[in-house]
């Protein structure tokens, strides 16, 4: 399994990016927002998804854990594939798209590509207890809002932590402190 990949841009075509890794090019697949981001020649990581079917093995890269973990969390859905997802991802970042969700906005999720009204209805109905109770519950109780590219906070989901969760255990530890050392103060806490 591929868990992420860093080199340099070589080529942009489609939603796709090559990142060359040490003159091996991988060509992983991505939302509006990340594609957008991604300038030729520059140094680039994305988190990825290995996806391997009968007849093909793609990559879906993210340039955060949040947005690959939302990623995972909509490919379960029945009727929507990897491809379905990164279009819903392409709505906006992580948190937009995890909002429209939580607010059971099947509205703003049938608005990506390939989505229709159905297969929306039922993203917001299957995922809003999963994404959006985190959100909800964290902005009733007052949390301090922790930004979305906060690396301790994608560490501790990607270590099994839900958003509120991991939210509640960074609200007290200075955010100037290295990253790794708020990772270990949350879970020692």
């Amino acid at each position: 399994m591929i868990a992420h990949v860093s080199g340099v841009v070589a080529e942009k075509f489609g939603n796709s990016v090559i990142v060359d890794v040490h003159d091996v090019g991988y060509e992983v697949q991505v939302a509006a927002g990340d594609f957008d981001s991604a300038l030729l020649n520059e140094p680039v990581k994305f988190y990825t998804y290995h996806h391997i079917r009968e007849q093909s093995q793609e990559l879906f890269g993210f340039s955060s854990l949040a947005a690959k973990k939302l990623f995972e969390l909509l490919i379960t859905v029945q009727g929507v594939g990897p491809k379905a997802a990164l279009s819903i991802l392409s709505l906006g970042d992580s948190e937009t798209v995890r909002n429209g969700i939580a607010n059971g906005d099947s509205g703003f999720v049938a608005k990506a590509s390939g989505v229709g009204k159905k297969i929306a209805e039922r993203v917001v109905v299957d995922l809003s207890d999963k994404v959006g109770l985190a959100v909800t519950v964290a902005q009733a109780s007052g949390v301090a809002h922790i930004p979305a590219g906060d690396e301790a906070l994608e560490a501790l989901m990607a270590l099994g932590y839900n958003l509120n969760d991991a939210t509640v255990a960074l609200e007290s530890i200075p955010k100037d402190l290295p990253t790794a050392e708020r990772v270990t103060l949350a879970l020692r806490g």
